[in-house]
């Protein structure tokens, strides 16, 4: 090998290097503007209550500030990818990730529940993303997504209705018209 290869794989290392550690202040960055914002999450309850959809198995997408589709959240474990189970109880959603922390949803938090494209940078075929819109405790709204290895479960839970009355496409259909939810540039 001559020095002059040498020295170009030298530079191109030195390049990949310099780039991973670039996105990784960036995200460090993120989730420090985010903190506030995010807060702590709501801790699961000892006691779930009935349980009102089975457990379904998939892969938690991330979390997103709403009503970005894009803007993924970075604090704590939510921006990473992770398979997971999810579940539907009387007090809330249960979100348990392997390798992550589990995400509990307080029933009284959710804003609507609906079908997406996609989310947090994760594109499918339409409605591959089941997306639940929630309220933290710090008054920020998030998307939370999750797809199911068994899209056949997305219906029961579209249709399990909002805590105010109003159904989940009611919700879906008023955001999608108001311009609230936009995604690849056009009205989801």
């Amino acid at each position: 090998m001559t020095v002059e290869r040498i020295l170009w794989v030298v530079a191109l290392v030195a390049f990949w290097a310099l780039a991973i550690f670039l996105m990784y202040i960036g995200w460090r960055g993120r989730a420090r503007r985010q903190a506030d914002r995010v807060g702590q999450l709501p801790p699961v309850p000892a006691h779930l209550g009935e349980q009102t959809i089975a457990p379904a198995t998939g892969l938690y997408v991330g979390s997103t500030l709403a009503p970005s589709w894009q803007d993924r959240i970075a604090v704590g474990d939510l921006g990473f990818r992770a398979t997971g189970e999810i579940s539907r109880y009387a007090a809330g959603i249960l979100l348990e990730r392997d390798g992550a922390s589990a995400i509990w949803i307080p029933q009284d938090a959710v804003r609507a529940v609906r079908t997406e494209r996609g989310l947090a940078g994760k594109v499918m075929s339409k409605d591959g993303v089941l997306v639940i819109r929630w309220e933290l405790p710090t008054g920020t709204e998030i998307d939370t997504g999750f797809r199911s290895d068994d899209k056949s479960v997305y219906p029961a839970w579209v249709s399990a209705g909002e805590p105010d009355g109003k159904t989940d496409s009611e919700d879906s259909a008023n955001a999608a018209s108001s311009g609230e939810v936009e995604q690849n540039g056009e009205n989801a």
